[in-house]
């Protein structure tokens, strides 16, 4: 077991692009984090990484006590488990489980032990002699969990395991790897883009978002909230809070409205931001005059009601001085067109039927020659 750090950490690809932007993380002995977000903002980019699967761009990347930048996967002592599951088609599931310790020379007696103890533990004892094809979605995906489990790593790696499932199996395996990842105390990093998935599941959510992680904490919050920490300061009968390099001025309406929030000063808080509430100044433009405040051209469309409708109160009059580019007629209504006409459309003539020899009606046949239609 070991806790995971990353430290700033980039992917960039040749093409220019930036898939994961300055990620810091740091996730404690034991946790289980899951990592939520939309298609393509970079949570699977990130799960690789840490796998060894995707070079790092730049950053620290430290797993337990080891910086891990340069190592080979088979070198950091991780166990991932894929979203396809990936497992042998001709090898048991006994074979399956037990193939990355057979690589690593494991001696046969130990091998069995942890292999009848992890098949116990996931319900796979009965079927320890099946092939892969003969097995549902949920028992396969119980199989490559255990080809991770056996191997007792320091860190689980998850890519969204569960999302070949159908909805009710889905359920059922969320609360299996919960209590299996509890049973095992071991890190883990879980990727999905299912939020009900992320908060049941996971002691502890990250959000990300076009490669920038956005939130960290135990929920996501509707709408999206950025949680940050603070410092509650006084100034004079002011209270502010302190993010950072910046400084929040309360209203005074808030703290008389929450009167308790004098009992937290000079002590760190949670302070939840939303990014509609929030503009940026520079982006501001001088708020321009409104119309009845600008002064009017001699060559300004005169006002008054648009509508364009027969009644002589609300349709405007026109001088006939008035410029032609101005003038506004409406258009006049189209003579209704009678049922079954077909408007600019081009009405063929059918030929009458060629005479000839009649023929017997049969499966889609009309009784005369198929050319009359042309």
């Amino acid at each position: 077991m070991a806790e995971v750090v990353l430290d700033k950490v980039n992917k960039q690809y040749e093409n220019g692009f930036h898939a994961v932007q300055d990620l810091d993380l740091d996730i404690a002995d034991g946790e289980f984090l899951v990592l939520v977000g939309p298609s393509g903002c970079g949570k699977s980019t990130a799960l690789r990484m840490v796998a060894g699967l995707e070079d790092i761009s730049s950053g620290t990347m430290r797993i337990g006590d080891r910086v891990v930048n340069t190592l080979s996967p088979k070198d950091r002592d991780i166990a991932m488990v894929f979203q396809s599951y990936a497992l042998y088609p001709h090898m048991s599931v006994a074979d399956n489980i037990a193939y990355g310790l057979r690589i690593r020379r494991m001696d046969k007696a130990e091998i069995n032990k942890r292999v009848t103890k992890v098949a116990d533990m996931l319900e796979l004892a009965p079927l320890l002699d099946r092939k892969p094809k003969q097995l549902s979605g949920g028992q396969r995906q119980r199989v490559a969990m255990g080809r991770a489990i056996v191997r007792e790593p320091q860190v689980f790696l998850m890519d969204e395991p569960l999302s070949n499932l159908d909805a009710k199996l889905r359920v059922q395996m969320r609360s299996e790897i919960a209590q299996v990842q509890h049973d095992l105390n071991v890190t883990t990093i879980y990727v999905t883009h299912d939020q009900t998935e992320a908060m049941t599941m996971g002691d502890r959510v990250a959000v990300m978002k076009a490669g920038i992680l956005q939130e960290v904490g135990g929920f996501i919050d509707s709408p999206p909230m950025n949680m940050a920490l603070g410092k509650v300061v006084r100034d004079g009968h002011d209270l502010t809070v302190g993010l950072g390099s910046a400084t929040l001025r309360l209203h005074p309406n808030v703290a008389a409205q929450r009167p308790a929030l004098a009992g937290y000063v000079s002590r760190d808080v949670a302070v939840g931001i939303r990014s509609e509430d929030m503009e940026d100044a520079r982006l501001v433009r001088d708020a321009r005059p409104t119309p009845a405040s600008r002064p009017r051209s001699p060559w300004s469309r005169p006002s008054g009601p648009r509508s364009w409708s027969t009644s002589t109160s609300t349709r405007p009059r026109w001088s006939p001085r008035t410029p032609s580019c101005w003038r506004r007629t409406p258009t006049p209504t189209r003579r209704p067109r009678p049922p079954g006409d077909r408007g600019d459309q081009v009405r063929r003539v059918l030929r009458p039927p060629v005479p000839g020899p009649r023929r017997r009606p049969d499966r889609g046949g009309r009784g005369h020659r198929a050319d009359a239609f042309l």
